[in-house]
């Protein structure tokens, strides 16, 4: 089944599509745009690629910045705050902190979030805070 992506590089472009192969410990995966041939990117180009649940999303919306009590997708998560170099901030929950590996799964606080799950270059990020620990 293929997955809906948003890839954000490092160079600030974007591209929006569905992808098969994405695998952190694999430097290549593929992204086909709606209409077009599939794209090969570099895991290390990117800031982050965003699992959606509609490349259209809804960028109006205010995201949730804490996790709501009882929150089962809190369990065993650290929530942390990532800036990058551009300037954004992200909060999620992630398993692994601090991450060890060059690429990390991110999830977000808010459940319903466009972004299902956000695979993170932790080359990108300028700095990680420890926000709290479920």
């Amino acid at each position: 089944m293929s997955k809906s992506v948003v890839a954000r590089f490092l160079d600030g472009r974007v591209i929006k599509g569905t992808s098969l192969d994405v695998d952190p410990s694999k430097p290549i995966c593929h992204i086909i745009p709606p209409g077009e041939k599939a794209l090969e990117v570099r895991l290390a180009d990117l800031k982050a690629l965003f699992f959606v649940r509609s490349l259209q999303g809804n960028p109006g919306r205010a995201e949730v910045r804490v996790p709501k009590p009882g929150d089962p997708r809190a369990r065993g998560a650290t929530v942390v705050s990532l800036s990058f170099a551009d300037g954004e901030t992200m909060v999620g929950m992630t398993i692994h902190y601090p991450p060890s590996k060059p690429y990390f799964y991110l999830n977000p606080v808010d459940a319903k979030s466009n972004n299902i799950r956000i695979l993170v270059n932790r080359a990108a990020v300028t700095g990680m805070e420890l926000l709290q620990r479920h």
